[in-house]
C-alpha cells in the first residue's frame, strides 16, 4: 500500500494552503466567531471555486468525484488554518450520506449548491435519548437531522454553549421527512465515518500548525540569555509531538485508502484516535512553550487551541473508537 502522496496532490495541497494563507483565514475565524459570517463566506466561496468543497460530489452533481485520500489532503490544510465554518459537514459528511440514499433526489437538491459554495450544509446524529446537536446551525442553509431510521431538515434550536467560538453549537428539532427505513442507518454509518476520517485529516493538520508555532516561538523566547528551544526538555517535549505526528499520518492515509472497504472501518476509527491524540499532544506542547501568552484569547494560538480541543470529541470519543477497533477485531478473529 503506497502512501506517499502524488505530485497532483501535492500541489493541490499547496494551492489550498496559499489560497488559505491569501484569504486571511486567522482574520475569517475571529470575526465567524463574533458573528461576522462574511469574511468566512467568502473564504468558504473560494474554496468551492477551488473544488474543494465538491471533491466528495459525483460529476453528476457538480462535484469532482474525487479520491477519499483528496479529500484527506484538503482538510489537512483546513486544519492547518483553522478554517471557519461546518466545512466537514458540507464537504464530507453530508455527500456522504445523500449519494448512499436509494432516492437520487435529495443529492440532485441539494448536492450541486454545496459544491458550488452557494449551500453550507450541517447535519446533527441523534443519539438514543438524548438531544442532536448541529454545528453552526443558525449560519447554515441546509441543516440536516439523522434520528435512527430518519433523516428529516433541521430547524435550529437553543444554543449550546461550545469551547471553540467559531463552533457554535445549536440543538436541532426535526421538520420535513427526507428519507426513511434501513437506507438511512446505513447511509448515516458511511456519513459520519466520512466525518470522522476529515476530522482526523484537520486535526492532524493543527497538530502541525501547533508544532510550528512553538517551534518558532521556542527559537524567539529567551531565558537565562538563550533561546528556550536550546533547552533539552524543550526539544524532547516538541520531539515527543513530531513523533506522535508522523506516526499518525499513514494511519490517516490507509484510512483514506481503505475508506470503501467495508471489511476496514476500524482504519477510520485508528486514524481518528491517533490524529486526534497527536493534535491534542501539540496543543499541550505548544501551550507550555509559549506560556503565559498563550493563555490570552487574543493571541492566535488560541485559534487552534479550541479548535483541537473541541474537535477531540466530536465525531467521537477515543473510548468509543477503541471500542470499535477492538469489535472489529474479535468478530474478524471469531472471538465472541
Amino acid at each position: 500500500m503506497r502512501f506517499a502522496l502524488s505530485p497532483e496532490q501535492l500541489d493541490f495541497a499547496g494551492s489550498v494552503r496559499k489560497l488559505l494563507d491569501s484569504g486571511r483565514a486567522p482574520a475569517a475565524v475571529r470575526a465567524w466567531s463574533s458573528g461576522d459570517r462574511a469574511p468566512g463566506r467568502a473564504l468558504i466561496g473560494q474554496l468551492a471555486e477551488q473544488g474543494v468543497l465538491g471533491l466528495a460530489i459525483g460529476e453528476d452533481h457538480d462535484g469532482a468525484a474525487a479520491e477519499p485520500i483528496d479529500l484527506v489532503v484538503a482538510f489537512v490544510e483546513l486544519g492547518r488554518a483553522a478554517a471557519p465554518g461546518p466545512l466537514t459537514e458540507s464537504a464530507a459528511a453530508i455527500p456522504a450520506l445523500l449519494q448512499a440514499l436509494s432516492d437520487p433526489g435529495p443529492a440532485q437538491r441539494w448536492l450541486p449548491g454545496i459544491a458550488a459554495g452557494s449551500t453550507l450544509g450541517t447535519i446533527a446524529f441523534a443519539e438514543p435519548g438524548g438531544r442532536a446537536v448541529a454545528v453552526d446551525a443558525d449560519e447554515a442553509d441546509l441543516v440536516l437531522l439523522v434520528s435512527g431510521d430518519t433523516l428529516s431538515v433541521g430547524t435550529p434550536g437553543a444554543p449550546i454553549r461550545s469551547i471553540d467560538p467559531a463552533r457554535r453549537l445549536f440543538a436541532v428539532e426535526a421538520g420535513e421527512i427526507v428519507a426513511e427505513g434501513e437506507q438511512v442507518r446505513t447511509a448515516a454509518a458511511r456519513a459520519f465515518d466520512a466525518g470522522v476520517l476529515a476530522s482526523a485529516a484537520a486535526q492532524w493538520g493543527a497538530g502541525r500548525a501547533l508544532l510550528h508555532a512553538a517551534t518558532e516561538y521556542a527559537k524567539q523566547r529567551k531565558q537565562f540569555g538563550k533561546p528556550i528551544g536550546e533547552f533539552q526538555a524543550v526539544k524532547q517535549k516538541l520531539a515527543d509531538v513530531l513523533i506522535a505526528l508522523d506516526l499518525a499520518e499513514p494511519l490517516l492515509h490507509r484510512a483514506a485508502l481503505t475508506f470503501d472497504d467495508p471489511t476496514r472501518a476500524r482504519d477510520v476509527s485508528a486514524a481518528a484516535v491517533a490524529c486526534d491524540e497527536a493534535a491534542y499532544s501539540a496543543a499541550r506542547a505548544a501551550l507550555q512553550v509559549h506560556g503565559a501568552i498563550g493563555y490570552t484569547a487574543e493571541y492566535d494560538l488560541s485559534l487552534w487551541l479550541t479548535r483541537v480541543t473541541a474537535l477531540r470529541s466530536a465525531w467521537g470519543t477515543a473510548a468509543a473508537h477503541r471500542a470499535r477497533i477492538a469489535a472489529e477485531l474479535r468478530r474478524e478473529r471469531g472471538i465472541a
